[in-house]
């Protein structure tokens, strides 16, 4: 029998997390060309603005309200509403409530290494973003 290519390659038995200042990222699935993670970004705190040449994401919010910045768009999302980021596209996410904000997020690409992480410092960020 041919091995299926969306057949996961690690499923987390132990979610692995960090936590980085603004709140906590859990794995919680990875395979060849896709990994979710659990999104946990604190009250008035938000992610740097980044963009990847390798991959794309969705965004489900679970929990609180996300603050969108994508292709210097600005999008309002609640619980149940999503948004995709496509590659090679500035974002970021803000958490502007007063509870946690929680999301999961599905990474899509033929490389999904850290090192395609490409960040951009927060005054070219707030220059960029349409008014």
């Amino acid at each position: 029998m041919s091995k299926d290519k969306t057949e996961p390659m690690a499923i987390s038995e132990e979610i692995t997390t960090r936590t980085p200042p603004w709140g906590q990222v859990s794995l919680l699935e990875q395979g060849d060309r896709y990994r979710i993670n659990r999104i946990v970004v604190n009250p008035g705190y938000h992610i740097s603005t980044q963009m990847h040449y390798h991959r794309s994401e969705h965004w489900i919010v679970v929990a609180g309200t996300a603050k969108v910045i994508c292709g210097g768009e600005e999008t309002l999302l609640l619980p149940k509403q999503s948004t995709y980021v496509p590659m090679n596209t500035p974002h970021r996410v803000e958490n502007p409530g007063v509870i946690p904000l929680v999301m999961i997020e599905v990474q899509n690409g033929e490389y999904l290494g850290d090192d395609d992480i490409i960040r951009f410092p927060e005054e070219d960020a707030k220059r960029n973003r349409k008014k």
